[in-house]
């Protein structure tokens, strides 16, 4: 098997079955991030204690590439402490950018996405997940 068969597993397991999943109500979700030009749709409730973040639900209707890294990036960040997940999403995000080579040891799993960069269009799919988590993190731990 190949590297890029290999991500490319990674990547629709994570699609087809979502870690950290979990239906938000209105009300629960502390993030609500929409993409109008694919419809991508994502939810996103966090809990912070002791400067970890201790528990982080997702609900993403959308596409496989902004469903996989919403389920890839709660897998991530889930029981880490704050400063380790701004330097992880600071390092996928300038990946995704072309900004950085890849920190393949900081980055583990998420380098399946990295490919994304290729197709600027699903660029945006792939940080929105990011995107709202730093939200998130600025609202419970600014």
């Amino acid at each position: 098997m190949q590297l890029d068969d290999l991500y490319q597993e990674v990547i629709l397991d994570h699609y087809r079955n979502p870690r950290h999943s979990a239906e938000l109500a209105e009300g629960e979700a502390l993030v609500d991030e929409e993409n109008p030009l694919c419809g991508d749709h994502l939810k996103l409730d966090a809990h912070v204690a002791d400067g970890k973040l201790t528990d982080v639900r997702i609900h993403c209707q959308g596409c496989a590439i902004c469903s996989a890294s919403a389920s890839m990036m709660a897998e991530a960040v889930s029981d880490q402490p704050l400063d380790a997940i701004r330097r992880k999403a600071a390092a996928f995000l300038a990946l995704l950018r072309g900004e950085s080579a890849p920190n393949e040891e900081e980055l583990g799993d998420l380098m399946a996405l990295r490919g994304v960069a290729e197709f600027p269009l699903r660029v945006k799919c792939a940080t929105m997940p990011w995107h709202a988590l730093e939200a998130a993190l600025k609202r419970l731990a600014p």
